[in-house]
């Protein structure tokens, strides 16, 4: 089934899970898109079955509390960043809800973290304006670098470079093998006096960059001139909080969850708005997703809820 703007104007909440008493703070599909883990501001980590939509475990984190979680290659494997104790991230077996190792350096609260798609290395961004890059199998950090504001960070699909947006003005991207010597490009945007940036995300074909916001504005600009493509906006965010947007995985479109519990979704070639989808969320869709292998796509408030797309007969 090929994703077009028909397809996506009837995606429909197929199952609503009610596991969290707390916002859902960040959500993760595994690589092969049968499973979708979560972590929540009550302390736990569900995951979730995909294939048959259900929950499938709960783990608590209630010493340090769970944040940004996200898989890592081994499917029993996942970081994720603290809220509680200190700001250290910490790889954890989901196997046997032990942590394998903890990664300390950052002084204030992690706002960014994204595993390499292809190795054990991973990159974190902080309110401490750092930006440092890691390798699962050593607690040491392997990389540092000093930014002059908050950052996001992303790596691109082949994970041979990563993107960083810094003071919510610019875009440097900086070759893995020789980050230290700079970026090789960067280009600066045109400043948003209304809100910050809040996320990276580099299109599943490499082409594209896109940047979400904590305000009413989404960009979208080409990843390899930075030329500014598409502005997305008409979507509700009352509240100045970070909006998860996101790609599907054949690059042809972006979607977005509002505070007003609707789910936005706009083409990437054209700018246009697709399609305004009603949920049932009562409150803000800060994390939306979509999954990688599977036609589905999962949004969360305190709830989450898993879509699937409603073929007409």
């Amino acid at each position: 089934m090929k994703l077009t703007d028909e397809t996506v104007r009837g995606f429909r909440v197929a199952k609503i899970f009610r596991e969290n008493t707390d916002r859902v703070s960040s959500i993760n599909f595994s690589a092969n898109g049968e499973t979708l883990i979560s972590s929540s501001d009550d302390d736990s980590i569900v995951i979730y079955d995909c294939l048959n939509g259900t929950p499938k475990r709960t783990l608590n984190s209630k010493k340090y509390g769970v944040d940004l979680i996200r898989y890592t290659h081994a499917p029993n494997t996942a970081l994720h960043c603290s809220t509680k104790v200190d700001d250290t991230i910490r790889y954890l077996s989901l196997h046997d809800n032990k942590y394998i190792r903890y990664f300390p350096g950052h002084a204030k609260k992690v706002v960014t973290l994204c595993m390499s798609p292809i190795d054990d290395t991973f990159i974190s961004g902080s309110m401490d304006k750092t930006i440092r890059l890691w390798d699962l199998r050593s607690q040491n950090c392997q990389g540092l670098m000093h930014l002059t504001g908050r950052p996001v960070a992303a790596f691109d699909p082949e994970g041979l470079i990563f993107g960083a947006g810094v003071n919510s003005e610019s875009v440097k991207l900086y070759d893995l093998r020789s980050f230290d010597k700079g970026p090789f490009a960067t280009f600066k945007l045109p400043q948003d006096k209304e809100c910050d940036w809040t996320g990276l995300k580099f299109s599943p074909d490499g082409k594209l960059i896109l940047i979400s916001t904590n305000g009413s504005v989404i960009r979208l600009i080409d990843a390899f001139h930075g030329t500014p493509l598409q502005t997305f906006v008409g979507f509700q965010n009352n509240r100045g909080i970070p909006l998860e947007a996101c790609f599907t995985p054949d690059s042809q479109f972006v979607f977005c969850g509002s505070t007003d519990g609707k789910v936005h979704c706009w083409s990437t070639e054209t700018g246009a708005k697709i399609a305004i989808l009603s949920s049932d969320h009562p409150g803000p869709i800060q994390n939306l997703q979509f999954n990688p292998k599977y036609m589905m796509m999962a949004t969360a408030c305190t709830n989450m809820a898993f879509w699937l797309p409603c073929v007409d007969d």
